[in-house]
């Protein structure tokens, strides 16, 4: 069982980067949060989709796993552990900045094949998907949602991971945006170029098929292409 805090940082101003030393201050405090079993560190990468251009990934995006709701809470507490990453020192590169978050639980499905095949020297490019709406019937929409897309999600060359992720009550104390989106998901593929030949591919037809499909959900969906690492926690 996981419950993932994800942290999203945005900036208007696309040209705007956060300098590599900062990047490796917030590493090491990701490092070292309390009873973390699992934390991905994505930067922005590019990959056009046949269907959708929803522009520029976030500047960073965090995902931080933990085996239970409580111990998440406690790192989002107001003397929790991440209060670390709200000095604004940490993103006094980014103009405008924006900082939004939710806690969800995670759901793994399966792959046909899992062994990332890199190609040279690329990380692998994960692609972000939230659904910021609400439908009209949650409970129809989910059920259709995880016994429909996922099955034709593993049928794309070169996925190395998928995970669904839904929505839960939670307690925080940091100071950011707090959203409800009502779903999200996350797919790995081997490399940015691999991502965007699975985005133009004939499985990408048929998710799009099952899309208009779906019960009646306000809100369309939003799709970020970005770089995955995996940082070795301090257990």
């Amino acid at each position: 069982m996981s419950f993932v805090h994800f942290i999203h940082v945005d900036c208007p101003h696309h040209g705007s980067t956060i300098l590599p030393e900062r990047l490796e201050r917030i590493r090491d405090i990701l490092r070292e949060t309390p009873r973390l079993i699992r934390a991905l560190f994505y930067t922005p990468a590019e990959a056009r989709d046949f269907y959708t251009d929803d522009g520029p990934s976030p500047r960073l995006a965090l995902q931080l796993y933990y085996d239970r709701l409580e111990d998440l809470e406690a790192a989002a507490a107001a003397n929790g552990h991440l209060q670390r990453l709200a000095n604004d020192d940490l993103w006094q590169d980014l103009a405008e900045f924006r900082i939004t978050h939710q806690a969800m639980y995670a759901r793994p499905y399966p792959v046909i094949d899992s062994a990332h095949a890199p190609d040279g020297d690329s990380l692998p490019c994960a692609y972000l998907v939230h659904y910021p709406g609400a439908a009209e019937d949650f409970n129809a929409w989910l059920n259709h949602y995880l016994d429909h897309h996922p099955q034709i999600m593993k049928d794309f060359p070169r996925i190395r991971e998928i995970e669904i992720y839904t929505r839960l009550g939670w307690r925080e104390s940091l100071p950011w945006q707090r959203v409800d989106f009502m779903q999200r998901n996350r797919l790995i593929f081997d490399s940015p170029g691999a991502l965007e030949a699975a985005l133009n591919g004939e499985v990408r037809h048929r998710m799009r098929a099952d899309f208009e499909a779906f019960p009646p959900f306000t809100g369309e969906n939003v799709h970020y292409p970005m770089l995955k690492e995996e940082l070795w926690l301090s257990m």
